[in-house]
């Protein structure tokens, strides 16, 4: 389970972040492009936009069960 108090800077505020357990495998940019980018110089994702509606936060709780390291978390503000 990801760690809000280990999360990237870059992250967008908001509900979704990715925490430093990020491995850069860049599933969570397949499933939710837009929404989630990656760092290549830091070799890790971050959110870069938050969903606004229920198709878009679909496709980020997509990206969060696929993630193999549980970087991405739901709980943030």
């Amino acid at each position: 389970m990801a760690d809000k108090e280990a999360k990237w800077s870059q992250n967008e505020a908001g509900k979704y972040y990715v925490d430093d357990q990020c491995i850069a495998c860049d599933a969570c940019c397949v499933e939710a492009p837009g929404f989630f980018e990656m760092n290549d110089d830091d070799g890790h994702a971050y959110v870069a936009k938050q969903p606004t509606n229920e198709s878009e936060t679909e496709d980020c709780e997509n990206a969060l069960a696929c993630c193999p390291v549980g970087a991405i978390g739901d709980d943030g503000e």
